[in-house]
């Protein structure tokens, strides 16, 4: 125990039911004291605490002599406090499900990062290209953690939050909050953009049949020890903990299951996936022990998945059904049987063995269909309601609108109905609740309270209760007199009323609408409604101008037509984005010229966007001239005062380039603008180096200015170089503060380009600094252009090796998305998989750039594309090689 440690015991020894908090140093200073901390049964801070503060203390910023801040250094302390947190991650078991708890997106990440690094998975190499079977099993396992927690994390991100409301006090907040908010989407877009490479590596790891093994803190104390103490331990079949493969393989079904059903909103084919996996996972199930080491379920949430997809693929399992009542509600309805359906319901009204929720789903999703056309349902929508109405009115619970429409001009058979339906509950109540199912309306109360069923029920008191009540409210109405009541005139709570006008609100994509619920929501609560949906996001870059808007009503409305003109920009709904958009430049208009300048500057984005999606699926019309001009007149803008998206001017640029307006980069755009903008410099020393190509000595220069400019995008400083990864340094705060553009902006811009001609001279680029960096490749990696590149590198150690070979790999694959017969492209992908001993990739690009040059192999393969490089493949992939070109 520290000094201080021991200065504070004695200073609270006095209150010894309270025992003071060990802080996060000590157990830097006295690394056993760790597991002894661990075993308490309530260790005080927790587990999750302590990788907070652990991760928290290795993660900060350092300041030099001349007061700038710096990376985080990488030194003993720093790798102590990571392996530290690494630890009580190994005592939590990996448990995902607590560790998702406790620790936010950006934390976690972190944490999995550090856990990939130390079990050594070969850097470079994205995590689907590797073979789990040939790893060691704790290196394996860690990749199958982070693929799981990156599925498991774009699920749990999809489901809608509850958003917190700053007080007065915690303004001084917004901007961390906000800046934890924009990292966390950031981590969210490269595992959304990954998932598909998640989902393969864990569908393969389901083909492997042999036990996992996970890290424990023994094995973490060996890594931490160095190799001459592990002596190959750690990477021994049976280091760390042992999972068994039917318990791994139940944990993975679930969670696939999980992101396929996630998925199914956008692909109804991946629910029958979900399925299968949910299927495999209940069988599985049944096999494990009662309390198994790392497979944790929410085995009520299983039910539900299965529920769900059984409904949504139609499959039947009548066994099945028999255990849930869910499950007998959609035999129901998949046989067409309402007559059953609606006993249910009514039966259920004693039971309760149905969510109020879903009662009302059943309903709507009757509803739903009768406004399709099939009127047959009418009748039975008619009875649902009632039955829900009853149940609402028996559990204290508002009676919905459309029961209250009912009611407006009830049948004889609609009271019979509803009558019959609250006789099946009405013995059960008790004494003083027997009459809570108010009727307020005295023409509904006089048809009831005639009805021979309703008398029966009834004691002579309760009747004549009932009757005084009558003669009261009659004695002050007049029945003859007395129209029905409008649908808006029906009573409801203030409550109701803004609950279903906010529901509206968030569904609504017409301006004039949105407009009429605000006015509607202003009148009956003063309060911001831009706050109704956590969903709705402003750029941050705007949110302190619409903010500062001093009347409430039209605050809301311009930041709720903004963030829902932004969403249907977001998902190329173009046409709603351009009304929204309209009406909120209409608005600003008269009282803002900041906030008009703004709606002009995402309009013109959305332009250039709907263009640029015209162009991607096929068309090949050019952009009007009137779209160029705004393009080039937003480029060369300088109003100040006025926030400025970084995007907009990034997609400006690659819509130039796009469009091959090479000469008003090369030769118009004012100097000032090149010095000040980064992509415009980007872009002017690409199309330069481009439009000199042809000329040997000629793009000498402008290349080598486009060399240096990437180079700077790819180094680091010396203090901030590790090794990790390369699939998961995108998500790594690396970028370089020393070049024009951060790496993971690069990147973001170059896959927003369509030319081949610009990813060819990128990807050339790219593979000659490749080849310069990585020492330890003797083969060559091929390319087009390579002769206008520098050919050696005056400060290799600042170069960040793993930047650049994520970098070049990342754009040969977009650049194949783009067109997946390019000859030149295919040879490059085969090359870079062949140099770093990925041979069963390699084969297939190989393959697949002589398919494409041969006709089918139908013609000789040309000697450029099989060199002498690919005799020297080992011979699996030399063979079939050979096979190719005798044919």
């Amino acid at each position: 125990m520290s000094a201080e440690a021991a200065d504070r015991e004695a200073v609270t020894g006095s209150r010894p039911s309270t025992p003071p908090q060990t802080s996060w140093f000590e157990f830097l200073l006295d690394p056993s004291l760790l597991e002894q901390h661990l075993q308490k049964s309530h260790p005080d801070p927790s587990p999750v605490q302590l990788v907070i503060q652990f991760l928290e203390q290795a993660s900060k910023p350092s300041v030099n002599e001349q007061n700038l801040v710096q990376p985080p250094v990488d030194n003993r302390r720093n790798r102590t406090l990571k392996l530290l947190a690494l630890k009580v991650a190994a005592h939590l078991r990996w448990d995902l499900d607590v560790l998702e708890k406790g620790l936010t997106i950006p934390v976690l990440n972190m944490l999995l990062n550090e856990l990939l690094c130390v079990s050594k998975v070969p850097p470079g190499v994205k995590h689907v290209d590797l073979d789990l079977s040939t790893l060691p099993p704790t290196t394996a396992m860690a990749v199958l953690i982070y693929n799981r927690w990156a599925i498991r994390t774009i699920v749990l991100s999809s489901f809608p939050e509850k958003q917190t409301k700053p007080g007065p006090h915690q303004l001084n907040m917004i901007n961390l909050v906000q800046q934890e908010k924009e990292l966390t989407d950031n981590i969210l877009t490269v595992l959304k953009e990954q998932a598909s490479d998640s989902i393969m590596v864990l569908e393969g790891a389901l083909n492997i049949k042999k036990d996992f093994y996970i890290h424990t803190l023994h094995t973490l104390d060996l890594l931490a020890a160095g190799p001459s103490t592990a002596n190959g331990e750690t990477e021994s079949s049976t280091a760390g903990l042992r999972i068994s493969a039917d318990e791994l393989h139940c944990q993975v079904h679930y969670d696939l299951g999980g992101i396929y059903f996630q998925q199914g909103c956008s692909d109804p084919s991946a629910y029958e996936k979900a399925q299968e996996h949910f299927c495999k996972t209940r069988e599985l199930l049944t096999k494990l022990s009662p309390d198994p080491l790392h497979c944790h379920l929410d085995e009520k949430r299983l039910a539900g998945y299965w529920s769900a997809c059984r409904a949504l693929t139609g499959s039947s399992d009548p066994s099945d059904s028999q255990l849930t009542p869910y499950g007998l509600i959609n035999n129901l309805i998949k046989t067409q049987n309402y007559q059953g359906l609606i006993d249910a319901f009514i039966k259920d009204n004693v039971a309760h063995s149905l969510p109020n929720n879903f009662r009302h789903s059943v309903q709507l999703e009757l509803l739903h269909r009768v406004q399709q056309g099939d009127r047959a349902l009418e009748e039975v929508c008619h009875k649902l309601c009632l039955s829900n109405a009853v149940h609402d009115a028996l559990e204290g619970q508002v009676l919905s609108v459309r029961f209250q429409q009912l009611l407006l001009k009830p049948s004889k058979h609609t009271i019979s109905f509803l009558l019959e339906v609250y006789t099946v509950h009405f013995p059960l109540c008790k004494q003083e609740n027997r009459l809570k199912f108010r009727l307020e309306e005295v023409p509904l109360a006089y048809m009831v309270s005639s009805h021979k069923l309703f008398m029966e029920l009834l004691t002579d008191e309760e009747k004549k209760t009932l009757l005084d009540q009558m003669r009261k409210r009659s004695a002050t109405v007049n029945l003859s007199a007395k129209p029905l009541p409008s649908f808006y005139d029906i009573p409801a709570s203030a409550s109701v009323n803004i609950g279903q006008l906010e529901q509206q609100l968030i569904l609504s994509l017409d301006a004039r609408q949105i407009r009429q619920i605000l006015i509607e929501l202003h009148g009956m609560a003063e309060r911001s409604f831009w706050r109704v949906n956590s969903k709705w996001e402003v750029p941050s870059d705007y949110i302190n101008v619409i903010l500062a808007i001093k009347d409430n009503l039209t605050r809301d409305l311009v930041y709720i037509l903004m963030a829902k003109g932004l969403h249907c920009v977001n998902i190329k709904d173009f046409v709603h984005g351009r009304q929204l958009f309209t009406a909120c430049l209409e608005l600003v208009t008269e009282f803002s010229p900041k906030l008009r300048q703004v709606m002009l500057n995402e309009m013109l984005l959305l332009e250039v966007r709907a263009h640029e999606t015209g162009a991607a699926e096929g068309s090949t019309e050019r952009p009007p001239p009137d779209l160029v001009s705004r393009v080039r007149g937003y480029l060369e803008m300088r109003i100040h005062d006025i926030p400025l998206r970084q995007v907009v001017g990034e997609e400006c640029v690659a819509f130039m380039l796009n469009w091959r307006e090479n000469e008003y980069l090369t030769l118009q755009v004012p100097t000032a603008l090149v010095n000040n903008n980064p992509y415009i410099k980007l872009g002017q020393l690409l199309a330069a180096t481009c439009k000199e190509l042809p000329g040997p000595k000629e793009s000498r220069r402008t290349a080598k200015e486009l060399w240096e400019a990437v180079v700077q995008i790819c180094s680091v400083s010396s203090q901030h170089k590790r090794t990790s990864d390369g699939r998961v340094s995108l998500i790594k705060q690396r970028d370089s503060s020393l070049g024009i553009l951060p790496r993971s902006k690069f990147i973001t811009f170059v896959k927003k380009l369509r030319v081949s001609l610009m990813l060819t001279t990128l990807i050339s680029l790219f593979v000659r600094l490749h080849s310069i960096v990585r020492v330890d490749i003797v083969n060559e990696v091929t390319a087009e252009h390579l002769s206008i590149w520098p050919s050696s590198l005056a400060n290799i150690q600042s170069v960040d090796v793993e930047a650049v070979a994520v970098t070049v790999k990342e754009l040969v694959t977009y650049a194949l998305t783009l067109n997946p017969n390019n000859q030149s492209w295919l040879i490059t992908q085969a090359d870079i998989y062949f140099v770093t001993n990925q041979y069963s990739a390699a084969m297939h690009y190989y393959l697949q750039a002589g398919t494409v040059c041969s006709d089918y192999f139908t013609k000789p393969v040309p000697p450029d594309v099989y060199t002498d490089q690919v005799g020297t493949a080992p011979p699996d992939v030399a063979s079939v090689l050979l096979r190719c070109l005798q044919r």
